[in-house]
Protein backbone atom coordinates (compact mmCIF):
# COMPACT_ATOMS: atom_id res chain seq x y z
CA UNK A 1 0.00 0.00 0.00
CA UNK A 2 2.88 2.65 0.77
CA UNK A 3 4.85 1.33 -2.12
CA UNK A 4 1.76 2.98 -4.51
CA UNK A 5 1.57 5.62 -2.79
CA UNK A 6 4.84 6.46 -3.56
CA UNK A 7 4.53 5.51 -7.03
CA UNK A 8 1.89 8.02 -7.34
CA UNK A 9 3.84 10.87 -4.99
CA UNK A 10 6.88 10.48 -7.35
CA UNK A 11 4.79 10.87 -10.85
CA UNK A 12 3.71 14.18 -9.78
CA UNK A 13 5.62 17.87 -9.89
CA UNK A 14 8.36 18.55 -7.49
CA UNK A 15 6.36 21.96 -7.15
CA UNK A 16 3.11 20.08 -5.79
CA UNK A 17 5.32 18.02 -3.68
CA UNK A 18 6.81 20.59 -2.18
CA UNK A 19 5.97 21.37 1.86
CA UNK A 20 6.04 25.47 1.41
CA UNK A 21 3.00 25.48 -1.63
CA UNK A 22 0.99 22.30 0.88
CA UNK A 23 1.47 24.99 3.73
CA UNK A 24 0.60 28.10 1.55
CA UNK A 25 -2.86 25.57 -0.27
CA UNK A 26 -3.53 24.39 3.24
CA UNK A 27 -3.62 27.98 4.57
CA UNK A 28 -5.26 29.85 1.33
CA UNK A 29 -8.22 27.37 2.02
CA UNK A 30 -9.00 27.46 5.65
CA UNK A 31 -8.96 31.87 4.98
CA UNK A 32 -11.71 31.18 1.87
CA UNK A 33 -13.91 28.60 3.10
CA UNK A 34 -12.92 27.39 6.72
CA UNK A 35 -11.83 30.29 9.43
CA UNK A 36 -14.84 32.07 10.75
CA UNK A 37 -13.77 35.23 9.32
CA UNK A 38 -13.53 33.92 5.79
CA UNK A 39 -13.79 35.71 2.39
CA UNK A 40 -17.62 35.73 2.56
CA UNK A 41 -18.16 36.82 5.76
CA UNK A 42 -15.80 39.51 5.34
CA UNK A 43 -17.94 40.73 2.22
CA UNK A 44 -20.79 40.55 4.15
CA UNK A 45 -19.54 43.09 6.97
CA UNK A 46 -18.60 45.79 4.51
CA UNK A 47 -21.62 45.41 2.76
CA UNK A 48 -23.83 46.00 6.25
CA UNK A 49 -20.82 48.81 7.35
CA UNK A 50 -21.70 50.28 3.69
CA UNK A 51 -25.69 50.56 4.49
CA UNK A 52 -25.21 51.50 8.24
CA UNK A 53 -23.02 54.82 6.90
CA UNK A 54 -25.29 55.43 4.30
CA UNK A 55 -28.52 55.29 7.01
CA UNK A 56 -26.68 57.51 9.24
CA UNK A 57 -25.69 59.92 6.54
CA UNK A 58 -29.64 60.30 6.28
CA UNK A 59 -30.55 60.75 9.66
CA UNK A 60 -27.91 63.54 10.27
CA UNK A 61 -29.00 65.19 7.24
CA UNK A 62 -32.44 64.73 9.25
CA UNK A 63 -30.99 66.25 12.86
CA UNK A 64 -29.92 69.45 10.71
CA UNK A 65 -33.23 69.42 8.70
CA UNK A 66 -34.68 68.98 12.07
CA UNK A 67 -33.38 71.68 13.78
CA UNK A 68 -33.18 74.38 11.30
CA UNK A 69 -37.15 73.59 11.53
CA UNK A 70 -37.50 74.15 15.31
CA UNK A 71 -35.06 77.22 14.99
CA UNK A 72 -37.41 78.65 12.82
CA UNK A 73 -40.45 77.62 14.18
CA UNK A 74 -39.38 78.85 17.60
CA UNK A 75 -38.23 82.68 16.48
CA UNK A 76 -40.50 83.43 13.51
CA UNK A 77 -44.18 83.62 14.84
CA UNK A 78 -45.68 83.32 11.37
CA UNK A 79 -43.95 79.97 11.44
CA UNK A 80 -45.92 79.07 14.38
CA UNK A 81 -49.20 79.90 13.40
CA UNK A 82 -48.34 78.18 10.49
CA UNK A 83 -47.29 74.72 12.02
CA UNK A 84 -50.58 75.07 14.41
CA UNK A 85 -53.00 75.01 11.32
CA UNK A 86 -51.62 72.42 9.53
CA UNK A 87 -50.64 70.06 12.25
CA UNK A 88 -53.51 70.81 14.95
CA UNK A 89 -56.07 72.23 13.03
CA UNK A 90 -56.34 75.25 14.79
CA UNK A 91 -58.25 78.40 13.63
CA UNK A 92 -58.91 82.01 14.43
CA UNK A 93 -62.45 83.18 16.29
CA UNK A 94 -64.12 83.78 13.35
CA UNK A 95 -63.26 81.34 10.54
CA UNK A 96 -64.32 77.97 9.76
CA UNK A 97 -62.02 74.94 8.89
CA UNK A 98 -62.88 72.26 6.87
CA UNK A 99 -60.74 68.80 6.50
CA UNK A 100 -60.87 67.17 3.64
CA UNK A 101 -59.29 63.52 4.08
CA UNK A 102 -58.63 61.78 0.74
CA UNK A 103 -59.05 58.31 0.46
Amino acid sequence: MWKKLQDRISRLPKWLTNIYFICTVAFVVWMVAVDENNVINQYRKHAELSALLEKKKFYLQQITETQKQLSELTTNPATQEKFAREHYWMKKGNEDVYVIVKK
